[in-house]
């Protein structure tokens, strides 16, 4: 025990340790924190549906029907009516012919990459990949690979050296930390050439991106056989779990190969009604990514001159880089002591020396909550 206390202390020392804030009510631009309210830039609710009244009213029509747990794995009794529609829905929305619902992203990954490679099959990876395409990868058994990020050129000479077993490449589609967006219309068609999968996580454009919010894929004009996507459903559509789209006889062998899919309880029937009506909403209310960038627009605007970078990003994801470890976190500690919740992120979640504030935007952020925030970061600047 004495190790892990020790270790602890270390952490916080280096002001890596990380703590929990306790939210009591529904998500919003405004959260009740500890008691108190707070302008919040903290959440993945992009398109701020997380309590939005249709959502509210469909899960409590699905619980009515369906009651609470699905009981069961999605290969015995847990699959339901609600779910199979949902997959149909899915699968429709991002343009691809089949779609297997997951619990949550990271469970997607982590079941996938093992589920299509294995010992003798090769895994390239984005440098800056999320953690569970990282995981997934290992978990696999086959060989991985890294290549530069966004680097499609460097792809291409790994690709070429690949000559047995199966090749996929992961990456995300809009990176979580910085922003910015994969080349995926130049990694697909690298991937086409050296005959390898893309697996393409879009949990952060799906709903935000493309026509109609279809994500990251469309966005690009990407349709081919060899791409899957992976897409969250507890950010942009406001709800709980993900899913895995792409070929149908791909799909197929996923369900019958993912681990994380075989052996966990399917995620509540209401949760899946409930996004079923936020793909509605994400598809007809265009004025809510309009909203993301405009507020963008405001927030770049406001913060430029200021001593810090704010990366590029076109995404609701805007990250400004303080490079120190304390100095973000006291930065995130004197806009907090406004009522302004900016969370600190430091290594090992970034790379050391790019400790940052990582901006969300939402919308249901005001153009006078932006401006909130930057002059308080003028003020500390």
């Amino acid at each position: 025990m004495q190790d892990f206390t020790s270790a602890l202390d270390a952490l916080a020392d280096q002001g890596l340790l990380r703590t929990r804030r306790v939210v009591d009510g529904p998500q919003g631009a405004l959260l009740q924190v500890d008691g108190r309210a707070e302008l919040s830039f903290c959440s993945n609710d992009y398109l701020g549906l997380a309590n939005h009244p249709a959502l509210l009213a469909a899960a409590t029509q699905a619980l009515q029907r369906y009651g609470l747990g699905a009981a069961a794995s999605p290969l015995i009794s847990g699959h339901s009516l609600a779910h199979e529609v949902l997959e149909s829905e899915l699968a429709d929305f991002v343009g691809m012919p089949s779609a297997l619902l997951f619990a949550n992203g990271y469970m997607a990954n982590l079941g996938v990459t093992p589920a299509l490679v294995g010992q003798g099959d090769t895994v390239i990876v984005d440098r800056l990949a999320h953690a569970s395409l990282i995981d997934g990868a290992r978990l696999s058994g086959a060989s991985l690979k890294v290549f530069p990020h966004n680097d499609v050129e460097r792809l291409e000479q790994v690709l070429a050296r690949c000559t047995a077993g199966r090749k996929l490449v992961l990456t995300d589609a809009v990176f979580s930390m910085d922003g910015d967006l994969a080349p995926l219309a130049e990694l697909a068609a690298v991937c086409g050439r050296h005959a390898a999968w893309l697996l393409v996580d879009d949990a952060h454009g799906l709903g935000v991106l493309g026509p109609q919010g279809r994500g990251s894929l469309a966005l690009a004009g990407v349709h081919a056989p060899h791409v899957l996507t992976m897409g969250t459903l507890g950010k942009a559509a406001g709800v709980a779990g993900a899913f895995v789209a792409g070929e149908a006889g791909v799909l197929a062998w996923i369900l019958q190969r993912a681990r994380t899919y075989m052996f966990s309880t399917a995620h509540p029937p209401a949760l899946a009604a409930a996004t079923s009506a936020s793909l509605r909403l994400i598809a007809q209310d265009e004025w809510r990514r309009q909203r993301l960038q405009e507020l963008a627009a405001q927030l770049r605007s406001g913060l430029a001159g200021l001593p810090w970078t704010l990366l590029p990003s076109a995404t609701a994801i805007q990250p400004l880089i303080i490079g120190d470890n304390a100095a973000a976190r006291a930065m995130s500690s004197a806009l907090r002591a406004q009522g302004i919740w900016v969370p600190a992120i430091c290594p090992p979640t970034v790379p050391k020396g790019t400790a940052r504030l990582r901006i969300s935007l939402s919308a249901l952020h005001t153009s006078a909550d932006v401006a909130r925030l930057v002059t308080a970061l003028t003020a500390l600047a």
